[in-house]
């Protein structure tokens, strides 16, 4: 079998910084980290090594938006602008919208995973099963209940991971435990319900938030609501988006110091703006406009996000002060984990698949290598 070696100066493993490591890659994972020098490698990697960034939430990037063209070549389109970013596997996420959009969406994820296309662990359907009261962007004319016809959707066996966001007072706990033991990844967003109702569908089997405190009944006094339970459910993960914008840093902070940083995701919730020249994107109707990194509707509200991961890892370090190590495996090993995947991601060792990335001092991603072939 034909073998490739990397030399890495200075590697974080997803447990330790190691210093002048070889990485022996084939078939498309690590078979061996020795040490070594730079004489020794086909390839050197000129800066720090970390395990490949996993970003779970991603509606579009590169100009495109999967809502907007549900195919594999917007796959592929999203793949690429954020692989420059640290971006090395991605679940592309499908806004609420009509059955058609969802079932071309998720033909275009079985048409990607046949023809083995990189980066691609499955696909996130963002509703549309959600609260009104809490739909932010999401048009209030396609949220729904849940239909046996989406239902089957949600349970194909060649779109890879599935996970889906819903409110837990749209959907009955019978049904979220139907999902789940279907193999179905559900995660509570978008959502208005009271702290018993969210408990209850934990109970029924969701084990994550998406993006935490945004679109979620916030704790009072009496009522803990969504937010409450996401932060005392030490099972469940929770997605989050640190841009400075979304979520408050002293929040974000009490969240992780809460849940601990292990079940805890960076996302990006991004839409087409990555690598892109855009300043503005029309979507069900409304501008969305692009200024100072902050993207919003004419109202005021928030609509997605313009991040990347990498910028995400360096907000956490910097901005909340986290250590990069912390940072990283925010976004690699623990969305390897909610997805049920920390046996063969999220780390840089013997054994998984050769999904790292390399960057420099001022966070400039310089490779992108996913079952060890380059993504740049």
């Amino acid at each position: 079998m034909k073998q490739t070696t990397y030399f890495a100066s200075h590697l974080f493993d997803g447990d330790t910084w190691l210093r002048n490591k070889l990485i022996s890659v084939a078939m498309g994972r690590i078979q061996e980290i020795t040490d070594g020098s730079q004489q020794q490698a086909d390839i050197i990697l000129d800066g720090r090594v970390a395990p490949g960034l996993i970003d779970t939430q991603v509606n579009g990037g590169g100009g495109v938006l999967l809502n907007h063209q549900p195919s594999i070549e917007t796959l592929i389109c999203m793949r690429n602008a954020h692989a420059k970013f640290g971006t090395t596997c991605m679940l592309p996420t499908v806004i609420t919208d009509s059955y058609h959009v969802m079932a071309s969406a998720a033909d275009a994820m079985s048409e990607a995973i046949a023809v083995k296309q990189l980066g691609f662990l499955g696909i996130h359907f963002e509703g549309p099963h959600l609260s009104a009261p809490k739909r932010g962007i999401h048009p209030e004319d396609q949220i729904r209940g849940l239909s046996n016809q989406e239902f089957d959707l949600f349970c194909r066996q060649d779109i890879g991971k599935v996970v889906v966001t819903l409110a837990p007072e749209t959907v009955p706990p019978e049904q979220i435990q139907a999902l789940c033991n279907a193999g179905v990844i559900v995660s509570i967003g978008h959502s208005n319900a009271t702290f018993m109702q969210t408990k209850t569908a934990v109970d029924a089997g969701a084990t994550g938030f998406t993006h935490l405190y945004n679109a979620m009944s916030m704790s009072n006094a009496r009522e803990p609501g969504v937010i409450g339970c996401a932060l005392n459910t030490q099972e469940t993960f929770a997605g989050i988006i640190v841009d400075h914008m979304h979520v408050h840093d002293l929040n974000a902070k009490m969240a992780i110091k809460l849940k601990t940083p292990g079940q805890m995701m960076l996302v990006t919730d991004a839409m087409n703006f990555a690598d892109a020249p855009e300043s503005e994107l029309v979507f069900n109707g409304e501008t969305i406009l692009l200024e100072q990194g902050k993207l919003t509707t004419p109202n005021g509200t928030l609509a997605g996000s313009a991040l990347d991961m990498m910028q995400a890892v360096v907000n956490t370090h910097h901005g909340l002060d986290l250590p990069l190590s912390t940072s990283l495996n925010m976004a690699s090993s623990s969305p390897a984990a909610f997805l049920g995947m920390s046996d063969t991601l999220g780390k840089v060792k013997v054994g998984y698949s050769a999904d790292f990335i390399c960057f420099n001092d001022a966070y400039k991603i310089t490779a992108n290598v996913c079952k060890g072939q380059s993504l740049l």
